[in-house]
């Protein structure tokens, strides 16, 4: 399980799964952040 956080500095979050063999480095993603209701960049958080 990770969370991914989004670029945008908004703090908002997504909570997913990841296969560490398949993805060894941080993941982004784009997804949709609601508080600026827009898609952003969302990077792997540790």
């Amino acid at each position: 399980m990770i969370k991914l956080r989004s670029t945008a500095g908004t703090g908002y979050t997504y909570v997913t799964r990841k296969n560490r063999r398949n993805d060894p480095d941080r993941l982004t993603l784009s997804k949709y952040d609601p508080i600026i209701r827009r898609h952003v960049l969302f990077r792997e958080d540790r």
